[in-house]
């Protein structure tokens, strides 16, 4: 069940991001990637500025602040933004 809930949370998350910073989504796959790993990222610059996030509405704002973060740095690795 927490795999399931994680894939919802990346999904759900990767989605969000990408209507935040571009205006579109990146399709089922590409969401769950982006939250999952803007997940990761959130997570540890939650814990480097000394934030905690609990409960799954926590975990959806850490990723999303993590998926917002990473989208941003790949834009300006390729140039985009």
């Amino acid at each position: 069940m927490g795999l399931i809930l994680g894939l919802i949370t990346g999904a759900l998350a990767g989605w969000i991001a990408g209507n935040l910073m571009k205006g579109e989504g990146f399709g089922l796959l590409g969401n769950i990637v982006v939250g999952l790993v803007g997940g990761f990222l959130g997570g540890i610059v939650f814990r480097f500025i000394g934030l905690a996030a609990t409960g799954i509405i926590g975990s959806l704002i850490m990723s999303v602040a993590g998926a917002v973060l990473l989208i941003f740095i790949v834009g300006k690795i390729k140039g985009r933004r």
